[in-house]
């Protein structure tokens, strides 16, 4: 069984402005303000939350659920 990451670079797409967060292990996160421009980030369409949106590493969740 793999491990899971429970942190990640998330980068704002609007700034570029990037950084180690902590994501929690049993939830998705809907909304993440960023700390360079203050945009409040939101999942793409069709994507479960920010961090699987714009971070290097997908949420806890979905890397619990496999490729």
């Amino acid at each position: 069984m793999a491990q899971t990451s429970t942190e990640a670079r998330i980068t704002c797409p609007q700034c570029g402005f990037s950084r180690l967060e902590t994501m929690p292990i049993g939830a998705c996160v809907r909304f993440y303000r960023c700390a360079g421009c203050g945009a409040l980030l939101s999942p793409r369409p069709g994507v479960c939350c920010v961090f699987c949106s714009y971070a290097d590493s997908v949420c806890p969740p979905r890397q619990a659920a496999g490729p």
